[in-house]
């Protein structure tokens, strides 16, 4: 088993870091860390991606995406600011699920623009009484005078007050297991739904959502799939998700680590630099172990789907473990910081504030123990 980075790889990362550096950064910097970035800088940053081939990393190439393996794509994803990292996730794994459900006609319509960059997209699937059971959802949709209405709510979505497009899980009858779920893409354009920001912790140049459908009509073309393979569909991308924002965790507890190594090399207690003293040079060591053991889960789960393997309970403990080791990571550092790690001076509690973010989307860590332990016990807690 070889754990070392091929030359191509440390190229990715290398190229990654230099893009986000020269790139990225600024644009988060001269805007209002608290305040979702405007739309035309929402689409400079994804004019970067779509250069860079991250609006669609998981499509073949042949069909106008990059092709990448999802550990190549992890390598680069860990890169990137988690404000901006959680939207790409949210876009591409949206054009993701376009592709695998649409028709050559379809994919024609939706995918150059976001191919490209120009138009954002999301997924709308949990609302104010589902979450984790997306065979709960309550949005529906049917068919009138040629059209498709759909007429509910979603909450807690990722780019949707920047959206331009967006795919809408919903209800389009029942059955014995809940709702049979169609999704339905639909274009703000032709088709307006209302999105209203919801204020939160962290992530907050993000875009963070609720949006309201009032018989929003659709044409009846932009129905995807067929009618109750949605679960599948959603599974199959939140695999290659979870390890993703694992990642994203481990960005910050990397950022929270190197800080306080800094720290404890410059202040001084006791007549020497803290570095010195034994208890901060185990908290030093926690971190970076948390650090470390997250990355690796989060590597292997991506490895497990390159080479086809089933993913449903690795993708699941590695977003687990490192979103509350992380977490932990960060609190440590703010520790070691002492006074300075609570003021926003040190940036610490920004990266607190984001990392605890991170538990939430594409399963909570409750969930994800459940979907783990039936992987282990073969029984599953959540259904007979």
């Amino acid at each position: 088993m070889d754990f070392t980075l091929s030359e191509e790889q440390r190229i990715l990362q290398d190229s990654a870091r230099s893009m986000v550096a020269k790139e990225l950064q600024p644009i988060l910097a001269r805007n209002d860390p608290d305040r979702p970035l405007p739309k035309q800088e929402m689409l400079a940053v994804y004019a970067v991606f779509a250069r860079e081939g991250l609006t669609a990393p998981r499509l073949p190439m042949e069909d106008g995406g990059s092709g990448m393996k999802m550990l190549d794509y992890g390598l680069v994803f860990e890169q990137l600011p988690p404000p901006l990292a959680i939207s790409l996730l949210s876009h591409e794994c949206t054009v993701a699920r376009i592709h695998a459900d649409s028709d050559p006609a379809q994919r024609e319509r939706f995918l150059p623009d976001l191919l490209a960059g120009r138009k954002i997209c999301c997924t709308g699937t949990t609302e104010p009484d589902t979450g984790s059971d997306p065979r709960g959802v309550r949005t529906r949709v049917v068919e009138e005078d040629g059209a498709l209405v759909i007429n509910g709510r979603k909450m807690w979505i990722t780019n949707g007050t920047a959206s331009d497009m967006m795919v809408a899980t919903c209800s389009a009858g029942e059955e014995k297991r809940g709702a049979v779920m169609r999704r339905v893409v639909v274009d703000r354009a032709a088709s307006p739904y209302e999105a209203i920001e919801i204020r939160s912790l962290g992530l907050r140049q993000g875009h963070l959502s609720e949006i309201l459908f009032e018989n929003c009509r659709v044409p009846r073309e932009n129905a995807l799939g067929e009618g109750g393979d949605a679960a599948r569909i959603l599974t199959l991308t939140w695999n290659g998700n979870r390890p993703l924002v694992g990642l994203a965790a481990v960005h910050l507890a990397q950022k929270a680590l190197d800080a306080a190594i800094g720290y404890a090399g410059v202040r001084r207690q006791f007549g020497r630099a803290i570095g010195q003293h034994q208890l901060i040079q185990e908290r030093l060591v926690d971190i970076a172990a948390d650090v470390m053991a997250s990355r690796l889960l989060c590597y292997q789960a991506l490895d497990i789907i390159d080479r086809g393997g089933r993913a449903n309970g690795s993708s699941a403990m590695a977003k687990r473990y490192a979103t509350n080791a992380c977490e932990r990571a960060v609190s440590l550092a703010m520790h070691v910081h002492g006074a300075m790690g609570i003021s926003c001076e040190a940036g610490l509690e920004q990266l607190y504030r984001d990392v605890r973010m991170l538990p939430i989307p594409d399963g909570t860590n409750e969930i994800l123990t459940l979907i783990a332990g039936r992987e282990l016990t073969g029984l599953d807690a959540i259904r007979n």
